[in-house]
C-alpha cells in the first residue's frame, strides 16, 4: 500500500456545489486538517459534509466565520477517514468569500 500526503487548496468558494475533494477509487483518505480562511469584509456563515453514496452527512453546519477569520473544522485530535467515492463539499454564505485548504493522507 503506498502512503501519499497531500494538499489541496480551493478559492474563492461560492454558494453551492463546491467539491472539495473526492476520494478516488480503491483509495481511503484520512482527511488530517481542513482550514477554511474568511477573507471578505463581512462575517460568512460556513457548512462542511461529506457526501456517501448521495447521502449529506454534515461536519459542521452554519458555522460564522468572522472577518479576516478562520474555522479550523477538522485537525489537532480531529480526523475523517473517506472511503472510495466520497465526497467533501463546503458551502458558504457569500460568493468568493472563503478559501479552504485540506491536509490528507491517501492510502492506496
Amino acid at each position: 500500500m503506498a502512503n501519499t500526503f497531500k494538499s489541496n487548496c480551493s478559492a474563492n468558494i461560492v454558494t453551492s456545489g463546491n467539491n472539495i475533494y473526492t476520494c478516488p477509487s480503491a483509495t481511503q483518505t484520512t482527511l488530517i486538517g481542513m482550514t477554511l480562511s474568511n477573507k471578505s469584509g463581512s462575517t460568512v456563515i460556513a457548512n462542511v459534509y461529506l457526501t456517501r453514496s448521495a447521502t449529506d452527512y454534515s461536519i459542521i453546519s452554519n458555522a460564522p466565520i468572522i472577518t479576516g477569520s478562520t474555522l479550523v473544522p477538522i485537525g489537532g485530535d480531529q480526523k475523517v477517514v473517506l472511503q472510495a467515492a466520497d465526497v467533501l463539499k463546503v458551502t458558504v454564505s457569500a460568493n468568493g468569500s472563503v478559501d479552504v485548504i485540506t491536509s490528507l493522507l491517501e492510502i492506496a
